[in-house]
């Protein structure tokens, strides 16, 4: 079962409205997708999305970087992630959106070797219910609120609120919000390390009643040290996202008391392996995960879905995205339901793949 043929491509799809946060805005979703073949004909599926203000990947880089990466694991026993970990890393540091398109096709192939669904493969049990919460990007107040209320008319029970603005007017979206939309919806809050420590104790504190459930990098990553004078005088458990990519960035934020709760995903941590190790952590420290992503599309957040069910510390899934594309280029997946719950496949291995049609000028090495 050893890799003789990876396949990269781009993919380009528009965004049915720009998707906006303090980082900036987007239109499109620029993918990669890979499709990994072994020597007894097995085929597995990967994607990342690289986003670039925060992970420091574009498109273009993780195709470039993706055929270093392939070269590497030509004639590599699929099934030996581990090890195909340790060649992506000697060979290049960091790009863990790329490594992380490389990892779910491992793990694709893995599973369907093994004949269980990625979730078994990965130790978990489809026994609990998935539901997604929906974002309302950042923008005026009055959008913002109207956002929010279409959000709720369309049943899902949880909302996800990107901030980090000015903060007298990102406390005033979110009271906005609860005007419009009333107190019994749910909400999470994401600043994308807008505020500084100062103005992140002020907004969370004058936010105290407004029935949210957590707040996701308040503050810049490179402040990592300040976080937990935040979280102790504010009122909203505090997730680490930006500042907390791999494992050993989880374990530098148990060691400093630095938050609540970790937001995982595969395009920072560099696919499943790692992440797992995240999980891990977080449950010695009996601490709360939320499994989030980028942009990418239904094949990926198959692969995060999988995941999600491995461990009674993952709480909270943020895996909306793909609802918002003008174009869904995944066969199989992962399945939305009302609510924002979320189906599996019932298949061996990933369950998911991209139509043929939106594989084009991709990239063999072999």
């Amino acid at each position: 079962m050893k890799i003789t043929r990876s396949e990269l491509f781009p993919v380009r799809i528009p965004l049915k409205a720009p998707f906006v946060t303090s980082l900036g805005s987007l239109t499109e979703v620029e993918s990669v997708v890979l499709r990994a073949t072994t020597d007894d004909g097995l085929i597995g599926w990967g994607e990342c999305n690289p986003f670039w203000s925060i992970s420091g990947e574009t498109q273009e880089t993780c195709l470039a970087v993706g055929k270093h990466l392939a070269k590497a694991l030509v004639g590599h026993q699929a099934s030996d992630i581990e090890g195909a970990h340790r060649i992506m890393d000697r060979l290049i540091f960091g790009n863990n959106c790329i490594k992380s398109a490389f990892d779910i096709a491992l793990h694709d192939i893995a599973s369907q070797a093994a004949g269980l669904p990625l979730y078994r493969f990965l130790g978990g049990k489809d026994n609990r219910p998935l539901i997604t919460d929906y974002t309302v990007s950042l923008g005026s107040t009055e959008k913002m609120a109207a956002d929010a209320l279409d959000i709720v008319r369309n049943g899902f029970t949880v909302i996800k609120v990107k901030l980090g603005g000015a903060h007298p007017e990102d406390i005033a979206r979110i009271l906005a919000i609860r005007s419009a939309i009333g107190d019994a919806i749910l909400l999470r809050i994401d600043a994308n390390q807008g505020w500084t420590p100062e103005q992140a104790i002020l907004v969370l504190n004058a936010l105290c009643d407004a029935n949210i459930q957590h707040c996701e990098e308040p503050i810049p990553r490179w402040q990592f040290m300040e976080m937990r004078r935040v979280r102790e005088v504010s009122p909203i458990p505090i997730m680490a996202d930006e500042s907390c990519c791999d494992h050993h960035d989880a374990e530098r934020l148990i060691a400093l008391d630095a938050c609540q709760r970790f937001n995982i995903k595969l395009g920072k941590s560099g696919g499943l392996f790692k992440a797992k190790k995240i999980i891990a952590l977080a449950e010695r420290a009996g601490m709360e995960v939320q499994i989030g992503g980028f942009l990418e599309s239904r094949l990926a957040w198959t692969a995060a879905a999988h995941l999600a069910l491995i461990s009674p510390a993952v709480c909270y899934c943020d895996m909306d995205t793909p609802l918002m594309f003008t174009a869904d280029p995944v066969l199989g997946g992962i399945s939305y339901g009302p609510g924002g719950t979320i189906t599996l496949p019932n298949t061996h291995g990933l369950g998911a793949y991209i139509d043929p049609s939106y594989l084009r000028g991709g990239t063999t090495i072999d």
